[in-house]
Order: structure tokens, then C-alpha cells, then sequence
């Protein structure tokens, strides 16, 4: 979640810790429109997560999450 420039963690809401505009820890974003046929057609929803609370998350899932090795950052 952004406040003045700033972005929390909206599970835990922890402060990332940025310098000059770029984040410097790890951290997951996702933004959703929701379609026809849900509950929230016509809704976006935006949230970040702290590599923490990722984790926390992903580490309940039934399938786990896909895993592959990137050589190019950003």
C-alpha cells in the first residue's frame, strides 16, 4: 500500500525500506481487476506483501508456487 511515497505492507504493515524512489528488500505486488462471473466484477484491488509475509502466505498453498532462477534483476 503507498502512503506519501511510501509503501507498507498491508498483511503485517511494515514500512519497506526504500532509497531514492527504489525498493531495497524483498517484496511482492499485485494488482487485480476483477471480471465478469466473481463477486467483485468491475473491482481493482492493489496490495503488497513484505518477503516475510510472502512467504507466510505462499508457504499454506496446496500447490506450491513455481520456482526458476532469473539472470537478469531489476
Amino acid at each position: 500500500m503507498k502512503r506519501d511515497n511510501k509503501i507498507f505492507c498491508n498483511q503485517c504493515g511494515k514500512e519497506l525500506q526504500q532509497q531514492e524512489d527504489m525498493i531495497r528488500e524483498g517484496y511482492f505486488s499485485a494488482d487485480v481487476v476483477f471480471g465478469y462471473f466473481s463477486n467483485k466484477d468491475g473491482l481493482r484491488h492493489r496490495w503488497d506483501l513484505c518477503e516475510q509475509c510472502y512467504d507466510a502466505l505462499t508457504s499454506g498453498f496446496q500447490i506450491p508456487v513455481e520456482e526458476s532462477e532469473e539472470s537478469e534483476l531489476v
